[in-house]
């Protein structure tokens, strides 16, 4: 059963990412060409130039030639840490460094959220690179669990333990539920943990789908990191309002029931905007940390490797190879580090929010 509930909430964490991910929120990157609004200034400018240098009678001099190559230059950092409609496979042709740009498909169906302030925000549900990656991660997670869960039910109906890849995967199931999740959702949790291990595993595998060629890392774009903690926003405050009852509103309003009156108002007035706002700065809070984490690894991974071509030899390549590589094992701790840190903290806010109640 739980397996089950599992698999359907791998399924609702791509399928709410990928609705949020799908706008073009992060910047998009086309193909490693120059821009087409950019291209075309490029060619005016140059065309400009050109009929003014054969009006003058003297020779044709195209000083922006350079900034026109430079422009169309392949772009090798910025691919990796943005979305776009285009999506990197393998290619046996050196020439273009291994690799082909395919891209997704476009004109599914878009809509309009009507918000009051900023204005209509248009949401195309066509596939980006991350949206892709998002069901690369919940179909891994899926077959992984499940598999898992068969796997534990074949062996315990022969009587033996579990073995291999299901082991590993129980041992860190029964790690986070009875050492991360139980002890900090509190008494009667047992509803929450089928959630809290989802998005564990989820977030883990998106955070490691990273660190292999030709995927990108999901988590390292903020449209996704926000809707994962909007999700469990939702949970922190439903467990609040379930465990609580009428006596939810107190977590919005201060009001110290053991003071005077004239204590009570101005108490009041002064602190129940601060609780209001705690309520938001929790899933800020889970968002900005696991986007901020995920993409800085990268950054700095491509930076190192970008020294090479910077002083243009090999004499210092092994350096930043060297770094990078570092960097990249440090890279391996944190996708499991911050799966770990944001299924903590859920678990956290959730207790926090029901433990209130007594």
């Amino acid at each position: 059963m739980k397996s089950g509930f599992i698999a359907f909430a791998l399924a609702a964490f791509a399928l709410a990412a990928a609705v949020a991910a799908a706008p073009l929120a992060a910047q998009e990157h086309a193909a490693p060409t120059t821009t087409a609004p950019a291209a075309d200034a490029l060619d005016s400018a140059l065309r400009l130039q050109e009929q003014k240098a054969l009006q003058s009678g003297g020779a044709v001099v195209l000083q922006g030639e350079a900034e026109h190559k430079g422009a169309a230059a392949v772009d090798i950092i910025t691919p990796h840490i943005t979305d776009g409609k285009h999506l990197e496979v393998p290619s046996f042709d050196a020439s273009h460094g291994f690799q082909r740009a395919v891209t997704l498909p476009s004109g599914w169906p878009s809509f309009e959220i009507p918000l009051p302030v900023i204005g209509p925000f248009l949401v195309d549900t066509s596939p980006t690179k991350l949206v892709v990656m998002l069901w690369i991660a919940a179909a891994i997670a899926i077959v992984l669990l499940v598999g898992a869960a068969r796997s534990h039910t074949r062996r315990a109906a022969q009587g033996l333990p579990p073995k291999g890849l299901a082991g590993a995967i129980e041992s860190m199931i029964l790690y986070m539920r009875n050492e991360v999740i139980l002890p900090n959702v509190g008494h009667h949790g047992e509803g929450f943990v089928p959630y809290l291990l989802t998005i564990f595993f989820f977030i883990l595998i998106a955070n490691l789908l990273g660190l292999v060629p030709y995927m990108g890392t999901a988590t390292g774009n903020i449209s996704v990191t926000a809707t994962l903690a909007i999700m469990t926003f939702i949970v922190i405050e439903v467990a609040g309002m379930r465990a609580l009852g009428k006596g939810y509103i107190n977590t919005i309003i201060y009001w110290p029931t053991d003071m005077p009156l004239y204590m009570r108002v101005p108490l009041s007035v002064i602190l129940s905007p601060v609780e209001l706002m705690s309520k938001f700065t929790k899933p800020f809070a889970l968002a900005v940390r696991l986007f901020a984490n995920m993409t800085a690894g990268h950054i700095v991974v491509l930076a190192l490797i970008g020294l090479i071509f910077t002083f243009q030899s090999y004499l210092v390549a092994p350096a930043p190879i060297a770094m990078a590589v570092a960097i990249m094992l440090l890279e391996l701790m944190v996708a499991f580090l911050q799966a770990f840190i944001f299924t903590l903290l859920s678990s956290v806010f959730i207790g926090l929010v029901r433990e209130s109640a007594h």
